[in-house]
């Protein structure tokens, strides 16, 4: 009975977590746009513009649902639900502090990696279902995109797996327990190359979450809207809300691999809260990239994962367990 009462509380505590930083990232990305790019963004809806995500979600949940005509009916709508519940598991083996873990797998970053492949399955789907041969298009693009960055991405996780012998998420971080100098972004000693590491992670993350520069799957101003061209309603809003929980899982999965996680930078008072300040510190860093830089040519994607981040990822990769094994 108690098992049952602490997983139905965690179940609570997740949805509600994740419905504010749904409905505010957005907010939030919106406005530092406007700031970046000498706007204002959204300020007519409530103080600052605060409510305007209630009216979105209002006008997206308000909205008829068209299936088009050549749409695969079933397909189509399980699509945005199969992205939207893939998202939101993922955060199920997330540690946020010492004892605040909704389940502490042994296996936890190979859950994570595993789980996470099904979003590019859904976004082919959903380009398919669409019987549009441009979502079609975008749809192929946007998973060769994941397949090319899915690589380095889990070199890199597979260098941390062999200097903290654990894929453990929880386990990781204890042993980045001491202050910033033990945090595996500076672990010199057991890789010279750990802070570039952090970047080609962080690189990774940015391009598996389909964020500009790196969204040529969508690119909504050359594709019209890419993958999610025939969706409309809530089925948009499933994909963006998508979006969105994958953003906070690649900032939560870089902070636990390479910042620590909940430790604290000083190796004192560790807690939930130096989770959530290093997380929203990233997300603010996608924000701020995203309305910075152009976006990228498809071959120039590409060939930046073929060409440089795997080849870098595997040299980094020889380099840790040639550390290991002399040092």
């Amino acid at each position: 009975m108690d098992e049952l009462i602490r997983i139905l509380s965690y179940f609570v505590g997740i949805a509600a977590f994740l419905g504010l930083n749904l409905a505010y990232l957005g907010w939030v990305e919106r406005k530092g746009a406007g700031h970046i790019q000498r706007r204002n963004g959204p300020k007519e809806v409530g103080p600052y513009g605060l409510l305007q995500p209630l009216a979105d979600g209002l006008k997206l949940m308000s909205k008829q649902l068209i299936v088009p005509d050549n749409a695969d009916r079933i397909l189509y709508m399980a699509a945005p639900v199969l992205c939207m519940v893939a998202s939101v598991i993922l955060f199920v083996a997330i540690p946020w502090g010492e004892n605040l873990v909704p389940r502490e797998f042994d296996f936890g970053l190979l859950m994570i990696f595993s789980v996470a492949s099904a979003a590019g399955l859904s976004i082919l789907m959903g380009g398919w279902a669409s019987g549009n041969k441009y979502s079609l298009i975008a749809g192929t693009r946007a998973v060769s995109q994941s397949v090319a960055y899915e690589v380095p991405m889990l070199i890199t996780a597979i260098t941390i797996v062999m200097i903290s012998g654990s894929m453990n998420l929880n386990e990781i971080v204890r042993q980045q327990a001491g202050g910033f100098w033990h945090w595996n972004f500076l672990a010199f000693n057991k890789s010279i190359f750990m802070p570039i590491s952090f970047l080609v992670f962080f690189t990774c993350s940015m391009a598996e979450t389909n964020r500009a520069p790196f969204d040529l799957g969508e690119a909504e101003s050359e594709l019209v809207a890419g993958y999610i061209t025939e969706y409309g309603g809530m089925g948009f809003g499933l994909f963006m809300m998508a979006e969105y929980a994958n953003l906070m899982i690649g900032c939560s999965l870089t902070t636990i691999l390479f910042l620590g996680g909940w430790q604290c930078p000083f190796g004192i008072f560790p807690g939930p809260h130096w989770f959530l300040i290093k997380m929203y510190f990233l997300i603010w860093c996608f924000v701020w990239i995203r309305w910075t830089y152009p976006r990228t040519t498809l071959w120039g994607l590409l060939n930046l994962s073929w060409k440089y981040l795997i080849p870098f990822s595997l040299v980094n990769l020889l380099v840790t367990a040639l550390f290991i094994k002399v040092f």
